[in-house]
């Protein structure tokens, strides 16, 4: 197949496929409202379709500008088409193409700073929102403060004007609008985390108190920090998506993203100022998002972690394929089933009805969604997803085993080892320090369990709980001895 050389972009909008959705509105008119920091696959499958949904509502002062911290590659993709990209929904029937507006501008944050923070703090901006990941929060996961001793903190405190971090950057812009008497802007966090906006508010306001007490005081009165849950599952974009998105369109986009149908917002309506109708587009507005937020860490989150470790160690390379084996997919059922219990729902939520909604979507043939790629960063998802669930359960006396062999899976995983010795390539922010235990420990779950429930940036002070180190000791065990595929038939046919 001989793909066109012309590249997607403003001017050839009308030349587009017939079938490919494109902006309903002149993009010449929308102005930006919103920075958004981190600027992935899943911002601009998820967030930056509602904003795109707004626009053409009439919300044209809703733009967005967004800023890749470190890596340039995205902004090198979009910017020569005039940040224009598709989103490819993927379901078994087929796929739909739509040609998303709503990102005006891109920055690489690294590479002028001070750029960034002078559009941050330009009074235009009423929204900073974020995906930089767990990790991206200079914060210690197991308590949510901000870690003091991470490298881009400390480099940010002595560069206040040129920082690299998230917090940094949305400090330093917050400064800049308390110094010029602009009202503060709302920072609307869009990652996994546990209370995340209440999260975000502490890391945020604990950074600006260390450049001045007043400056955390101001940030902490005035500024809005919404707590939010968000949900759609965003494969990475490999070549062949690539090529696929080009051929449909009749022209080259460098950087599509393939999504699924599926997708939820839930915000907590609480704005500094202003925001675009994001109920007409879809968004549900409520007052508490908490119930929301673990209803999905603890059932979508959790199993899709449990598949990605046990699944890549059983051989597995997607969480569909993962699916198509019964007892992986029995295995996720367990997870949602031993969480569900945990949760405290609003009236009229139906957890039943979402669990059976995960399992499907998790079996959609059309993503590409890689185990390797779920299980990034194992070490900031743990304590949301996995162990807050387990504390709650060894409260009530009840049973963990199944998240006990999820846990295992993890630590099996961070060894780099997989069960035929081959090298797993493991991105982590703690990788070395676990591959340094799990070399020490050797392959021997009486060693290695304990000593990676010893990592208090991950475990806490649970990891010293007795049930969970049994618990968790047997189930490394049973992987060193069965292998993940056994491991996982043996549990779930008990």
């Amino acid at each position: 197949m001989r793909l066109s050389s012309t590249r997607l972009g403003r001017a050839n909008l009308d030349r587009l496929a017939p079938r490919v959705r494109r902006p309903a509105y002149d993009r010449s008119r929308i102005t930006p409202g919103i920075v958004h920091l981190g600027l992935g696959a899943f911002h601009r499958a998820h967030q930056a379709v509602v904003i795109d949904d707004c626009l053409a509502a009439g919300a044209t002062a809703w733009g967005i500008i967004g800023a890749s911290l470190r890596s340039p590659g995205t902004r090198d993709a979009l910017a020569p088409q005039d940040h224009l990209y598709t989103v490819a929904v993927r379901a078994a029937e087929g796929t739909e193409h739509r040609v998303i507006g709503a990102l005006l501008d891109s920055f690489v944050a690294r590479e002028n700073p001070t750029r960034l923070v002078d559009r941050m703090a330009n009074p235009s901006i009423r929204i900073v929102s974020l995906t930089v990941t767990e990790k991206g929060y200079c914060h210690t996961p197991q308590t949510g403060d901000l870690d003091e001793r991470h490298p881009d903190v400390v480099h940010d405190l002595n560069n206040p004007d040129a920082p690299r971090s998230a917090p940094g950057f949305i400090v330093a812009a917050l400064a800049r609008r308390r110094a010029q008497g602009l009202p503060p802007f709302t920072v609307l966090c869009c990652d996994n985390l546990a209370a995340n906006g209440h999260t975000v508010q502490r890391i945020v306001t604990q950074f600006a108190a260390l450049r001045s007490k007043d400056l955390g005081k101001w940030i902490a009165d005035t500024a809005a920090f919404p707590c939010t849950m968000v949900d759609r599952i965003v494969p990475e974009t490999l070549e062949a998506d690539r090529d696929a998105v080009s051929a449909a369109l009749g022209m080259r986009d460098a950087w599509p993203v393939m999504t699924e149908p599926f997708t939820q917002w839930v915000v907590e309506d609480r704005f500094a100022a202003g925001r675009p109708d994001l109920a007409a587009a879809g968004v549900e507005l409520v007052s508490d998002v908490k119930p929301f937020e673990l209803m999905k860490l603890r059932l979508l989150n959790a199993s899709h972690s449990a598949l990605a470790y046990l699944g890549y160690l059983g051989g597995y390379e997607t969480i569909a394929d993962t699916m198509k084996d019964p007892h992986f997919a029995r295995l996720a059922a367990q997870v949602m089933e031993e969480a569900a219990v945990t949760l405290t729902m609003p009236v009229g939520a139906d957890l039943a009805a979402y669990r059976a909604s995960l399992l499907k979507r998790f079996t959609n043939p059309a993503l590409h969604h890689r185990t390797w790629q779920i299980a990034m960063d194992g070490s900031q998802k743990l304590p949301q997803r996995l162990l807050g669930a387990m504390q709650d359960r060894l409260r009530r006396n009840l049973p963990i085993a199944t998240h006990a062999l999820a846990v295992a899976g993890w630590m099996r995983y961070v060894t780099a080892r997989d069960e035929h010795g081959r090298a797993i390539d493991v991105r982590d922010p703690l990788a070395a320090e676990l591959a340094g235990l799990a070399r020490e420990a050797g392959p021997v779950a009486e060693r290695l369990a304990p000593a990676l429930l010893g990592v208090t940036k991950v475990f806490g002070p649970f990891g010293a709980e007795p049930r969970l180190r049994e618990a968790v000791t047997a189930a490394l065990g049973r992987l060193y001895a069965k292998g993940a595929r056994q491991a996982v038939e043996t549990l779930v046919s008990a």
